[in-house]
C-alpha cells in the first residue's frame, strides 16, 4: 500500500511515542494536583510548551493547549472576535477550514457580525490591495490560513499581516497544514494568532494548539476550571501536549532538507501524470505552494470512482479535505477558484510525507493514469 493522504492525517512519529509513554504510565498525574505525582505531570507539560514556543518564536505563556485544530479554530475566531470591544466586523475567505467558516457563521447569526469575504485568483491567492480595501474602522479579526488543505496553495501571509498590522486589526491564521513543511516563526510572519493540529504533523489525534499574542483578550469557549491561564478549561491532555512537542521538534529539524526532497518528488508526479494523462489539470499555484501537495482534476471522470481504482491499485489518497468525505457536493474551494462543479467533482488529492519515496511516486502515477482510463471507459 502506498498512502498519500497525510493532509488527512499522519502516523505517529516514533519521537513521540516514546517521549509521550512515561505520561501514560508512571507519571500519569493531574498536572493541577499540587502533590508530587501532580507536579511531575506539570513539569512534563512546562517542557512541551516551552519546546513548542521555541519552533514558533513565542512565548511559552501565549500557548494554549486544545484538543485539535478545530478547537484550535473556535477558540482563535470566537475568542478573539468576543475578547475585543471594537466593532463587530470579520473578514476571511471562502478557502477556508471549516473551522474557520462555521465560527464565522455562528458569530454572524449569534452575535450580529458582518462578514467580508476576499476573492482567491484562479490559483487560490489572496490580495493584499483587496483586504486593504476591505478593512473598515470595525473591523474586529482577519483569519487566512497560511496553506490550503485541498489544493496546497500557500498564501503570502507577511503581506496580509502587514495590511491588518498597519490598521491596528488582529490577524490569525490557520496553520495546520503548513507545520512541518513552511516556517512557523510567528514574528517573521506578523500574524497575532495560530493554529496546529498534533496529527497532521506526528502526533497522535486529539491535540492541538492556539498561540495568541501578548496580552490580546480572548474570550475562553470551554468554561470551567480556568487551566491554561482562564483561556481553556479542563484538564490538560498532557501525553499529547509532550507528543506533540516531540514531533513538531522532530519535523522542524528535518523541515529544510525534506521540503526540498518531497518538493523534487512532487515536481516529478507532476511529470509523470501529465505524460500519461495530457488532459489532467492541476489545481492550486504551480510554485507557492505546499511541498507534499498534489491535487488534480481528471475531466470525464469522477473523483470517487478514481479513488476507488486507485485504492484497488494499492494507493491511498482523497478527493479533498477530510472532513467532507463521501459528500457528492462539489469542493467549496474549487468552485471558489472558478472551476465549474462538473469538474470540481472530478478532484483527486495526493499529500505526500516524509517517508515517500521515488518508487512510490513512480508507482502513483501510473495507477493514475490506470484508474483514470478504467473511470473513463466505464463511462
Amino acid at each position: 500500500m502506498i498512502y498519500a493522504d497525510h493532509a488527512a492525517t499522519s502516523p505517529v512519529r516514533r519521537e513521540a511515542l516514546e517521549a509521550m509513554w512515561p505520561y501514560l504510565t508512571g507519571r500519569f498525574g493531574n498536572p493541577s494536583s499540587h502533590h508530587t505525582v501532580g507536579e511531575d505531570a506539570a513539569a512534563g507539560l512546562a517542557a512541551a510548551r516551552a519546546s513548542i514556543a521555541g519552533v514558533l518564536g513565542a512565548r511559552a505563556g501565549e500557548l494554549v493547549f486544545t484538543g485539535g485544530g478545530t478547537e484550535a479554530d473556535n477558540l482563535a475566531l470566537k475568542g478573539l472576535a468576543l475578547g475585543r470591544p471594537r466593532g463587530r466586523h470579520l473578514i476571511t475567505s471562502p478557502l477556508e477550514h471549516e473551522a474557520v467558516l462555521a465560527s464565522v457563521d455562528y458569530l454572524a447569526r449569534f452575535h450580529g457580525f458582518e462578514v467580508d469575504f476576499l476573492t482567491p485568483d484562479s490559483t487560490g491567492i489572496l490580495s493584499a490591495s483587496e483586504l486593504t480595501s476591505l478593512i473598515r474602522p470595525d473591523t474586529t479579526l482577519v483569519s487566512v490560513h497560511y496553506a490550503n488543505n485541498e489544493i496546497g496553495t500557500v498564501q503570502p501571509l507577511a503581506e496580509l499581516a502587514a495590511v491588518t498590522k498597519a490598521a491596528g486589526v488582529p490577524f490569525h491564521t490557520d496553520a495546520v497544514q503548513a507545520a512541518g513543511w513552511l516556517p512557523l516563526n510567528v514574528s517573521a510572519l506578523g500574524v497575532d494568532a495560530m493554529s496546529l493540529s498534533g496529527h497532521k504533523v506526528g502526533a497522535p489525534k486529539g491535540i492541538g494548539l492556539l498561540w495568541v499574542r501578548g496580552r490580546l483578550p480572548l474570550e475562553p469557549v470551554l468554561h470551567g476550571g480556568g487551566q491554561e491561564r482562564g483561556r481553556r478549561s479542563g484538564t490538560e491532555n498532557v501525553p499529547g501536549a509532550v507528543a506533540l512537542a516531540a514531533a513538531l521538534a522532530t519535523a522542524e529539524s528535518e523541515r529544510v532538507a525534506t521540503a526540498a526532497r518531497i518538493t523534487e518528488l512532487r515536481e516529478q508526479f507532476t511529470t509523470e501524470v501529465l505524460h500519461r494523462v495530457p488532459d489532467a489539470q492541476v489545481t492550486g499555484h504551480a510554485r507557492l505552494r505546499l511541498p507534499a501537495s498534489s491535487s488534480w482534476v481528471f475531466e470525464g471522470t469522477g473523483g470517487e470512482a478514481v479513488l476507488l481504482e486507485l485504492e484497488r491499485r494499492g494507493v491511498i489518497c482523497s478527493s479533498g479535505s477530510a472532513c467532507a468525505a463521501g459528500s457528492d457536493e462539489p469542493s467549496p474551494v474549487l468552485t471558489a477558484l472558478g472551476i465549474p462543479e462538473e469538474l470540481a467533482r472530478t478532484a483527486v488529492r495526493f499529500t505526500f510525507g516524509p517517508e515517500t519515496t521515488l518508487e512510490q511516486v513512480k508507482a502513483m502515477a501510473g495507477a493514475v493514469a490506470d484508474s483514470v482510463e478504467a473511470v473513463r471507459t466505464l463511462a
